[in-house]
Formats: C-alpha cells, sequence, structure tokens
C-alpha cells in the first residue's frame, strides 16, 4: 500500500513459512502444520521428498497458482507456502487417560467442520470457563489454531488441549474405548437437552455452521439432544449453542 510516497507491505504471518527446505525442515523439527499450499506444476526431487514427508506426517496440502502464493508472501517463496499451527495438538488417548487417573470425569468436545475461527475462538473460551478437558478437531474441514482464533478465544486455546484427528470417527471410537458417552447436539431429535442424563463421562459434538452433525456421525452416536427454542430463526450460532451445552452438564453435574 503506498500512502505520501511511502511503501507500506503487509505484516506477515509469524506462523508462515515459505520456502520448500524451510518446510520439510519445520516438519523434521516436529512442528505442526495447519495449512500446506505448494504451486500448481512444481516437479523434480526436492518436492518429491516434500510430499512423502507430508505423507509420513499426514499432512494436507492443496495445489495452487503461484499468484496464490505470492499474495501470502512478498519473500522466494519456491512455490510452497505453509502455516505452522501456534500450538503443540495433543493425543486425545492420553489426555483421557490423565483425567480418568486424577478422578475426575471426562468432558470432551468434538467439533465437525466448524469452519469459522471466531467460532472456534468463542467455544475454546466457553471450554476453558466450564472445565472441558480436550477439545477435538478434523485435519481437515475445520478452523484450525491460528492467531486469530487465539486471539478470538480470549488465550484459552493457549490453555486447553486441541487434538487433531485425521477422521474424527477415530476420536469417537477412543472416546466409547474409555466408556465416554458419546452425545451429539442436533434438531435431528426430539430429545431436550435438559431431559439427557449428562452428568457422566461425555464427548459432545457439535456440528457445522451449515449442516449440523455429519449423519454418519448421527449414527455412532449414544445420545441425540437438541436445545428448545421459542422464536422464529432455524437454528442457534454453533458457539452460542456449545456454550448452552456445557452450562447444561455443569448444572446437572451440580445439582
Amino acid at each position: 500500500m503506498r500512502e505520501n510516497n511511502r511503501v507500506y507491505t503487509k505484516k506477515e504471518d509469524e506462523n508462515l513459512i515459505y520456502g520448500t527446505r524451510a518446510v520439510i525442515e519445520a516438519l523434521d523439527a516436529g512442528r505442526m502444520l495447519n495449512r500446506v499450499f505448494i504451486q500448481n506444476g512444481v516437479e523434480g526431487e526436492i518436492f518429491k521428498e516434500l510430499r512423502n514427508k507430508m505423507k509420513e506426517h499426514e499432512i494436507v496440502f492443496q495445489m495452487v497458482p503461484v499468484q496464490k502464493l505470492n499474495r501470502l508472501t512478498q519473500n522466494n517463496h519456491q512455490g510452497v507456502v505453509a502455516y505452522a499451527s501456534p500450538i503443540e495438538y495433543q493425543s486425545l488417548d492420553d489426555i483421557i487417560t490423565r483425567v480418568v487417573e486424577k478422578g475426575e470425569v471426562p468432558l470432551i468436545f468434538i467439533l465437525d467442520r466448524v469452519t469459522d475461527v471466531r467460532n472456534m475462538g468463542s467455544i475454546a473460551r466457553s471450554a476453558e470457563c466450564h472445565g472441558v478437558h480436550a477439545i477435538v478437531i478434523p485435519s481437515r474441514g475445520n478452523a484450525g489454531v491460528t492467531a486469530d482464533a487465539i486471539k478470538t478465544s480470549a488465550g484459552a486455546l493457549n490453555k486447553i488441549p486441541v487434538c487433531r484427528e485425521n477422521h474424527l470417527k477415530d476420536a469417537i471410537l477412543i472416546c466409547k474405548q474409555h466408556g465416554i458417552k458419546v452425545v451429539s447436539c442436533t434438531e435431528k431429535t426430539e430429545n431436550l437437552i435438559y431431559d439427557v442424563d449428562l452428568k457422566g463421562a461425555l464427548a459432545i459434538i457439535m456440528g457445522s455452521e451449515e449442516d449440523g452433525v455429519s449423519k454418519e456421525y448421527l449414527k455412532v452416536s449414544d445420545e441425540k439432544v437438541k436445545i428448545p427454542m421459542e422464536g422464529t430463526i432455524a437454528s442457534l450460532n454453533v458457539a452460542v449453542s456449545a456454550g448452552i451445552v456445557m452450562y447444561e452438564v455443569n448444572r446437572q453435574r451440580n445439582i
């Protein structure tokens, strides 16, 4: 941007990594990557090495035109730009084990395709306030933990554990193996949230802003609940819904 003959350049995200070798080294160092963009048509041994590294670490990448990369950084990106996660994702199985060993009742929130980082941050903020033990997100199709999400969460995402799974079914299976009841928050049920027992170990699934919890996860849920509504608007914002569910869990547990 030019103003009064001075040139101002966009400040780059501190979690942005550019350059093929730099991204490979980040993976070798164990850094978690939220997103990786690779220029269309790039070839060569170093790109093959990068792809193998990403496959090894189960990192999702996207092929994009060079113009996209040029908008992300004005530096020499060599056809590769990545965003590192500002936090370290944790193991859901390890978290549940620690919670149980401490004598606490697990409370996990699983987010299914919640794409707005502001909703992600707001849910995390409420979760930290209500004693949620972990938030689970899928590796693709969901808002990641970005600087904006952390800001919206008022820093809660630096405190509450976040787990990232390639498939949410794996997270659901882990919860069930630990004896945790899986509950989907959905309009496709007659069970009101106030009428379902939420006092035990729980994993709550919150669905996308557009179409709610996926059918495949509804099928494997132990319970389905909905929040009663009196108005004419079809649904609540997912972050607001999550806060209501968290409150009701704590209300039941503290009766």
